[in-house]
């Protein structure tokens, strides 16, 4: 059999209705790289340029036994390959959209879900806090609550500023205990 390079479009068509598969390698080898560059120009994106092409080429495949194409191959594949495009965008439209329609209850959800699990944080925290002896509870809250150094504390309460120290030492120890680490870290950065 003589290469198919030499065959015109209509032989290779007339071949493929037939099912010969190297006549449907021959029409893709000869249209591959042109209608990959049409499609490409159109979406911008690489990967969905081969998508479209691979379903062009498949449906060509498929359809073979029933293709109506009496004249212009290339007519047909480059119509092909601007619906698959009119598809992709008309596609990503609707997507857009539904993202767009479903974005700010997204946010809001998360905002919420944020809110409630900080409140159930704090009341926790808050808790624990309460569960300290009362001098220490009564220093730590002084130092996050008030912002008051540990030499302000020992003013106000008459005591030495190490005294201060050993308590926020002792709160934080008893808190981490309680609480786990990521607790304790955020009572050190919000508290």
């Amino acid at each position: 059999m003589a290469a198919l390079e030499m065959f015109s479009d209509q032989e290779l068509l007339d071949l493929l209705r037939s099912g010969d598969r190297a006549a449907y390698t021959e029409i893709y080898t000869r249209y591959k790289f042109i209608l990959h560059h049409h499609a490409w120009n159109k979406v911008r994106n690489k990967e969905e340029a081969q998508d479209i092409l691979q379903e062009v080429f498949t449906n060509l495949w498929l359809k073979r036994e029933s293709l109506r194409i009496d004249s212009n191959l290339s007519g047909y594949l480059y119509s092909a390959v601007r619906n698959r495009i009119l598809d992709y965008f008309a596609h990503h439209e609707v997507k857009v959209k539904y993202v767009n329609s479903v974005k700010p209850n997204l946010n809001l959800d998360v905002a919420t879900d944020h809110r409630v699990r900080e409140n159930q944080l704090k009341t926790l925290i808050e808790r624990e806090i309460a569960e300290l002896p009362p001098r220490t509870r009564e220093v730590f809250e002084m130092s996050r609550n008030q912002h008051l150094t540990h030499r302000k504390i020992a003013e106000q309460l008459g005591t030495s500023e190490e005294t201060v120290k050993k308590q926020m030492s002792h709160a934080l120890r008893v808190l981490r205990v309680k609480l786990g680490i990521f607790i304790y870290l955020f009572i050190l950065f919000h508290y």
